[in-house]
């Protein structure tokens, strides 16, 4: 039991001997992302050897852990704003094209200052962020779809990514060459948006003719292809008229029965518009920055200004000096925390809080996840055996000082299996195993 007790960390609470009965954990509500929503069916057994990415073992956990890809044309500045923001960074940065040749890999912490507030108030050892994986592919140019500019095999490497951050350039620096050899944001979004197009429609074009060979007699794998191929057919006009596949208004079961093939824009992006550090301040003035958010809006993404160059300088300051750093830029957030607030928001993510004298942790889950949801995200024995979450608010739980003063005042409350997890919500799980 003591084994069991440190396996489970702070949230281990309400632990008893009594075998919990396997149930079958409920999905996400609708509005969740529909990628991330994917991978909770896989990691619940749903969707094949892939889980095993998400889960293992009998006890695993839930894993909602998050990737990004970061794409964009050489020269624009993806492996110097990887480096700035992956702590321990290996991405090469250089002033030629094609200079990242390998997909560099980093997980970065995901700041929250409410992590530090209530590790303080809980005197926690230590406070643990939730992390966000960052994939650095290579510069991809027109073509690399059919192999150009060391080709497709870039392509490949964010195929499995939960969304798409692509670099656009919003700097003038005659030292630093373009490689069409002007700074143009449209052309640049363009190019790599088409070649994201190109990759799907081979990869459709494929795929229906594989399900036109098909001669299954099975009546469920006939209606699985049917959908598939609806949706296809679907996906395959919009492509074909230059729009993304995530544009395309899917029935929920032809969109999961097109999921597997991990579309490359179906994903949902944000575009970042890498500036000079002189435009951080105002990025509104900043006539390329304005040129990338029409874009951005009728591409139905989102999109953050950041300077590359500053996240650079900031990765080289001590802690304490940042913030007087980006004070002195009139600046109020690093590049990272607003990059993640849009990730956050686009993808439908929530970060909800555990905190006690071992330590505070900040967990990430999926917008209308209900109670024993959010705590499969910590261990899968704590949703099995679920019985109910003590819960309060983080406004509330900062006045009152401690979880103890919370329950004496009234603000914790006592929330069954229906209780759907809000944002900052700070919980302590009873169950049984």
């Amino acid at each position: 039991m003591a084994t069991m007790s440190r396996a489970l960390g702070s949230a281990f609470v309400g632990f008893t001997r009594t075998p919990a009965v396997p149930t079958t954990a409920p999905l996400p509500s609708p509005c969740a992302s529909s990628a991330l929503l994917f991978r909770w069916q896989r990691s619940r057994g749903i969707g094949g050897s892939a889980a095993r990415r998400f889960s293992s073992g009998r006890n695993a956990k839930i894993s909602m852990s998050l990737r990004a890809g970061i794409v964009g044309l050489p020269n624009v500045g993806k492996s110097t704003l990887f480096n700035a923001i992956v702590e321990n960074g290996k991405a090469q940065a250089a002033n030629f094209p094609f200079c990242t040749i390998n997909p560099n890999t980093g997980v970065v912490a995901i700041p929250d200052p409410r992590l530090h507030v209530l590790s303080k108030l809980s005197k926690s050892k230590q406070a643990v962020p939730t992390s966000i994986e960052l994939v650095d592919i290579a510069g991809l140019v027109k073509g690399a779809s059919k192999g150009e500019g060391l080709g497709n095999q870039f392509l490949s490497n964010i195929r499995e990514v939960d969304s798409i951050l692509q670099v656009v350039r919003c700097f003038e620096d005659d030292d630093i060459v373009h490689v069409n050899g002007k700074v143009d944001p449209k052309s640049d979004i363009d190019v790599i948006n088409l070649e994201l197009i190109f990759c799907d429609l081979e990869q459709i074009e494929k795929r229906l003719d594989k399900l036109k060979k098909s001669k299954t007699k099975d009546a469920q794998v006939k209606v699985k292809e049917d959908a598939e191929r609806s949706g296809l057919e679907k996906i395959l006009k919009a492509l074909l008229e230059g729009k993304p596949a995530r544009s395309v208004d899917l029935a929920d079961h032809e969109k999961e029965a097109v999921q597997h093939l991990y579309l490359l824009t179906m994903k949902p992006v944000i575009y970042v518009a890498n500036v000079a550090e002189s435009d951080l301040a105002e990025p509104d003035k900043n006539p390329h920055v304005k040129e990338v958010a029409k874009l951005a809006s009728e591409l139905q993404s989102g999109i953050v200004t950041i300077s590359a160059q500053v996240e650079a300088e900031l990765s080289e300051l001590p802690l304490e000096e940042r913030v007087e750093y980006l004070n002195s830029l009139d600046v109020t957030e690093s590049g990272l925390g607003n990059l993640v607030k849009a990730t956050y928001n686009l993808l439908g993510l929530r970060t909800y809080f555990t905190t006690g004298e071992q330590e505070t942790k900040a967990w990430t889950i999926l917008a209308g996840m209900t109670a024993p949801q959010a705590a499969g995200v910590i261990h899968s024995d704590f949703q099995k055996g679920f019985i109910r979450a003590e819960t309060v608010s983080y406004d509330d739980f900062v006045v009152a000082g401690s979880l103890g003063v919370a329950r004496e005042k009234g603000v914790l409350r006592l929330e069954g299996k229906e209780y759907v997890v809000q944002e900052g919500d700070v919980m302590l799980f009873r169950f049984n195993v």
